[in-house]
Formats: structure tokens, sequence, C-alpha cells
């Protein structure tokens, strides 16, 4: 019996920043301004290299334990470590955690699409419009990960390109830029903490290719902190010119940079700021059609999912119908809104993925040697977690339990099968 095709480590440090950076950067940056322009006012842009030195203290130690980790799977690899069923439940987790923000942010997508085409915002051309996005991601995806990612490359220079440009151009048309004044109340930045680590989550999301990457150990941590770099810049220089710009706020909440595009160069600018938010939120999209497929990849190698989802395309080298399966899915939950409940828990169950992941490294198969500074970096991160976590509802956590239990079943069901194999 021949042996099945495998992936191959095609990823370098280019693509997987650009994993990386796409994940974090999708839609949250053309909402985000004015919510922060309005609580903390000139003081804002500020918040951005505030709290990425403070997330440091929890990126720090990720990545340092994901370098450890040479396989593909990301969460499932890490949990593993403790055992086959936490493997699992925090693959599993993760993985319906970022098929819900495929769908949201679809949703982001066709409602900007919808301003030039209103037909596509309701009905059956809706519908179409979302199995045409998420087929054609798959397509590309299948294809083969270096054009995925040539193709994610291209999104990325449409997106950050324009953004730049756009607040550099503020900044000189509209100064003097103002003063960050007295720093708001503790409990204020708390509150704004929360919001604007949010804008970085979803950064992981090039550690579960890891093995598609070319020596992982020193280009995931390379990758990450180049990413958090280039995001902590681009929301920096955004908010700046947010309120250089629109010190009196007034703009749209939902839709504020349009507003602010439109100020600077009228019905054009807000134009190419819609152009430039359908290539952001399709680069988010797209990111994660190239990295979350190798989730159920990596279970159904393992047999913690049937092995149905460990088929490898021989022509394409790429998991073809993991990639089919995730299209199926958020296609099912854009059409239906059904995801909207799973975006409640996002945040909270990132922040398990992130803790798991930095407790996993004295186990990792590939540990470096630990040292007492490392040990205290691992408890402070894990600490941050879980105050992180400890600010959700009540409402988020029971979410968060009926989504494990979901994947409890999934996990019994795969059990049994496997025993019957065996007998």
């Amino acid at each position: 019996m021949s042996e099945s095709p495998r992936l191959k480590r095609t990823i370098g440090l280019v693509g997987a920043a650009l994993l990386s950076f796409n994940g974090a950067v999708g839609a949250a940056i053309f909402a985000l301004p004015a919510t922060l322009a309005s609580d903390f006012g000139a003081f804002s842009p500020w918040l951005f290299p505030l709290i990425a030195l403070g997330s440091m203290l929890v990126i720090w130690p990720f990545a340092r334990s994901v370098a450890a980790f040479p396989e593909s799977g990301g969460p499932a690899t890490y949990g593993r470590v403790f055992g086959r069923l936490a493997g699992f439940e925090l693959g599993w987790v993760y993985y319906v955690a970022r098929a819900a923000a495929f769908a949201a942010n679809t949703n982001v997508l066709i409602a900007y699409l919808g301003r030039w085409v209103p037909a596509l915002e309701d009905g059956l051309a809706r519908a179409a419009t979302v199995i045409a996005i998420c087929t054609g991601l798959a397509v590309v995806n299948i294809v083969g990960v270096k054009s995925a990612l040539r193709f994610l490359a291209g999104l990325t220079l449409l997106k950050a390109l324009p953004l730049v440009v756009g607040a550099v151009a503020v900044l000189i048309l509209f100064a003097p830029i103002p003063a960050p004044g007295v720093p708001p109340p503790l409990s204020a930045v708390e509150t704004g903490a929360l919001l604007v680590f949010y804008a970085f989550v979803g950064f992981e999301n090039l550690v579960v290719p890891a093995g598609e990457t070319k020596q992982p150990r020193n280009t995931l941590p390379r990758a990450i902190f180049l990413s958090i770099a280039a995001t902590t810049i681009l929301y920096f220089l955004v908010q700046l010119a947010f309120v250089t710009a629109l010190p009196a706020g007034g703009a749209d909440k939902d839709a504020p940079l349009v507003d602010l595009a439109r100020k600077l160069a009228g019905p054009i600018g807000a134009a190419i700021l819609t152009l430039t938010a359908i290539a952001s939120v399709g680069g988010n999209l797209h990111g994660i059609m190239t990295s979350v497929p190798r989730l159920t990849y990596a279970m159904g190698e393992r047999a913690d999912l049937p092995r149905w989802f460990a088929s490898v395309s021989g022509r394409f080298e790429t998991p073809a119908n993991s990639i089919a399966f995730l299209a199926l899915v958020t296609a099912v939950l854009t059409i239906s809104g059904s995801f909207v409940w799973l975006a409640v828990v996002s945040t909270l169950a990132r922040m398990f993925v992130y803790a798991v992941t930095i407790a996993a490294l004295p186990r990792a198969p590939e540990r470096p040697s630990i040292t007492a500074l490392h040990w205290a970096g691992g408890a402070l991160g894990i600490a941050i977690c879980a105050w992180a976590a400890a600010q959700a509802d009540a409402k988020a956590w029971l979410t968060l339990g009926a989504l494990a239990g979901a994947g409890l079943l999934l996990y019994m069901l795969a059990s049994l099968a496997r025993r019957r194999v065996t007998a």
C-alpha cells in the first residue's frame, strides 16, 4: 500500500508573518477608531503601543512555546501533551472560534460590497455571494499554499498601503497633531485594554500550519514579533490620523474611516477606503482559510476525527478535504447567522489557547532549556490570560462550556469508530 502524500515545508518567514498579520488585522481597524476616540480622546492612539508592550508578557512565552512544536495543528498539538482529550478539546474550541470569526467577517465583507450593489445583502443573492466567497477562497488554497500566500501578499498590500498613505497624508494636511493629554484613570484603561487587545488577537494564525513552515523553531517567533510590530504601527498611525482630523468626533461608529477618507479626499477617498476595507476583510478571511484547515487535518491524522480530514491532494499537496469542509461550515454559518453566539466566546477561547500553549512548553518535543526567567515569564503570561478571561460574563462562560461539550460528544463518537476498527 503506497504511503499517502504529506504536507511539505514551503512557508518561510514572510509567509508566516503574513498569516499572523492578516489574522490580527481584519475588520476591527475599520470600527475601532471612533469608539476609542470617544472614550479616550487624544490619548487613544497611545493605547496601541502601550497594550502591545503589555501583550508581550503573553506573546513572548507563547512564541517560545510554539517554536518547540514543529508539527501542524496548533492548539490541537499543544493541548495533546496533557492528554489526547485535552488536545482535541483545545483544537476544537479554537477551530470553531475561527470558523465563527470567518463567518462574522464574511458578513462584514458583504456589507461593504452592498455599498455598491445593495441587492447582495438580501435573499438568494446574498446566499450566492457567500457561497462564491467561501468556494473561491477554498479553491485558491486547495491549488497550493504558495499560490495562496502570493494572493495573501497582494491582499495585504491592498489593505495596508492605502491606510498608511492616508494616515500620513492626514497627519500632514491636518497638523498640528494633538498632544496625548492626561492619561485616563486606570479603571478606564483596563476597559480599553480589553478592546485594544482584541485588535491584536489572531496573531496566532500562523501556528496551525507549523508542519508546512521552514525551520519553525526560528521562523514562528520572528514572524509573530514582526506581525505585532507592524500591527501596532498601523493601528497607531490610523488612530492618530483619526483624532487629528476629527477631534470633535461625529463619525459613523460602524464605518468611521469612511468619514475620515471622505474628509481627506471626498467621495473618491470614501470609495478607496471602502475598497481597502474589502481587501482587509478579504485578507483576514483568506488567512483563516489557509491556516485553520490544518487543525482538522492534524486531528484527522491522529484519528481524533475521521481520517477523511487528513487526506492530502496528490496533485496539489494540500489538505483538500479539510479546506473544503471549512468552506462548507463557514458558508452555512454565514448564511444562517447562527455563528453570532460563537463570536461572544472567541476572545475567551483564545485566552485558554494562549495559557495552555504557554503551559505546554515543559512537555514540548523540542523543548529548549528553561531558565528561571522563562518560568517567571510563563507564569506571568498565564496570569494575564486568567485576568482577561475573568473579564468575560457568565453568558460567555456558559457558551464556552456548551461548545466544549459539543466537542466532547464528537470526540466520543470518533473514539467509538476507532474501537470498531481495532476490534
